[in-house]
């Protein structure tokens, strides 16, 4: 338990009377209810769902009601009680109205309130309720399902008016009304660790930096921006500039290089459709020699600028500058290049399709070396991953389409242009994550993109961040073996 509440009122006095004779007229209590949900609608989050909700039930209240106050109103002010433990605000929950007091007179002193000040409290715990459901599941701060847009009740994929509905007659209110959350176990793992850090941890006085906690309900709140499924799918998390791909039982993690700050990778959300080997144009030799040389050695940018590649005989990338290029000039057939179409100098041996508004491609480097880098924000917005064969195979088999393995392998030996087509898309997500949990330990990345210092104060409202986090920092990842670059191979 995480908290520490006397619940006797509930024990006590199991059934709230309306008056000392008897219930009011029925009538009378729904004319308060519309006429409280009429005066506090600007007060609501969610001031259509409640309205839905008090609509289906014809305007009976729900909280303080003989059968239901005492097995749906406990465990309901619980989870305000543990708000914090769940990445959440206790400001957003109608802090001054639904408090214990109140519940004290609605079951001891019944007649000090009105009709009108008992539908008050109904009305505000279902918005809190409501409120609770929508931005553990949805998020607060989530820019395309806004509140607003929540609020209009024509999203199929999850409903808080009709899941409270369903929890108003359950027997384990309390822990059925968290599995609303995420299901991805980036999500769950820190939830967990911070159920531990707000109810046992502070409580006890253990010095836990503040800092860490913020940036542990900072990612909460993206990931449930997340609306990937559970199942096969390739996941990319910019700032640990890590893939993992999971198929079946098992997670293979594979090491990237991503976007620079002034040319970010961008989030997004798809699937993988297809890849092509030999993904590049070769230039024909009469441009390489008469056209391309001429124009890089009189441009040091032409190379970047027009996504080319210059290779040796042997097809190694050359990495250029104004002397080799007049070397290259002087024994061109020694050499040739390469032209991308995508966001990089040179996508290599193959690349990964999907759909997406942004010009980002998921593909191989001339230039392993590379990922030896424990800094990898390098590239103009694409995704390079290493050991991209392997990647490559992995999802054929999962797409149940091994014997296309032995072709791709033999494709990408001849420098063959080849597209392979995927039975199944895959589900990609490229994620901006900050934290996460490994092996129970909480590693924090670097914050590339200044990304976290926003949402922080969107979520905060702090003028400017707190003291550095001197007890957890990038160092912890030296110390998580599964990390580690001889583990993960």
């Amino acid at each position: 338990m995480f908290v520490h509440v006397s619940l006797n009122v509930f024990a006590q006095n199991p059934v709230i009377s309306f008056t000392k004779k008897g219930e009011k007229v029925e009538e009378l209590i729904t004319k308060e209810t519309k006429a409280q949900l009429l005066k506090y609608k600007n007060m609501l989050n969610y001031p259509k769902s409640v309205e839905r909700f008090y609509k289906a039930k014809s305007y009976r209240l729900s909280w303080v009601t003989k059968l239901n106050h005492n097995r749906q109103l406990a465990p309901a002010m619980l989870i305000l009680d543990c708000i914090s433990q769940y990445g959440l605000n206790r400001q957003d929950f109608h802090p001054n109205e639904l408090v214990y007091n109140q519940i004290e007179v609605l079951a001891e002193q019944p007649d000090m309130l009105s009709d009108g000040q008992r539908a008050i409290f109904d009305v505000l715990m279902t918005d809190a309720m409501i409120t609770f459901m929508n931005h553990l599941h949805y998020g607060k701060f989530n820019i395309l399902l806004t509140p607003a847009k929540v609020d209009e009740g024509e999203i199929d994929e999850f409903n808080a008016v009709l899941k409270l509905a369903q929890l108003m007659e359950s027997k384990d209110f309390y822990n059925e009304i968290s599995t609303v959350q995420p299901l991805s176990k980036a999500y769950a793992d820190l939830q967990k660790y911070l159920h531990l850090v707000r109810g046992q941890y502070l409580e006890d006085s253990y010095a836990f930096p503040e800092k860490s906690v913020r940036t542990m309900t900072i990612n909460m709140e993206r990931l449930r921006w997340n609306t990937s499924k559970p199942g096969p799918s390739l996941t990319i998390n910019i700032p640990a500039q890590i893939a993992r791909l999971n198929v079946e039982d098992s997670v293979y993690i594979f090491i990237t290089i991503v976007g620079k700050a002034s040319s970010p990778t961008p989030n997004l959300e798809s699937s993988i459709t297809h890849f092509t080997t030999a993904p590049e144009r070769k230039v024909p030799y009469t441009i390489f020699v008469n056209e391309l040389l001429p124009k890089a050695i009189k441009d040091e940018n032409y190379l970047e600028n027009n996504h080319l590649t210059i290779y040796d005989a042997r097809g190694n990338y050359v990495a250029v500058s104004a002397k080799k290029l007049q070397y290259i000039k002087a024994h061109p057939k020694n050499y040739f290049a390469r032209q991308s179409t995508g966001c990089d100098d040179a996508m290599g041996k193959l690349v990964f399709r999907f759909n997406n508004p942004a010009p980002v491609l998921l593909h191989d480097t001339p230039q392993p070396k590379l990922f030896l880098s424990e800094k990898r924000v390098l590239s103009h917005g694409c995704i390079r991953v290493e050991k991209i064969e392997k990647l490559a195979s992995l999802i054929l088999s999962a797409d149940g389409s091994k014997a296309q393995i032995p072709i791709m392998r033999k494709a990408i030996a001849t420098d063959q242009k080849k597209d392979f087509v995927l039975r199944t898309p895959l589900p990609l997500s490229i994620n901006y994550i900050t934290c996460e949990m490994i092996d129970s330990q909480l590693v924090i990345y670097n914050d590339f993109y200044a990304q976290d210092r926003a949402l922080e104060m969107t979520m905060y409202g702090s003028p400017r961040l707190l003291a550095s986090d001197l007890r957890i920092s990038l160092k912890a990842l030296n110390s998580v073996p599964s990390l580690q670059r001889a583990f993960i191979w």
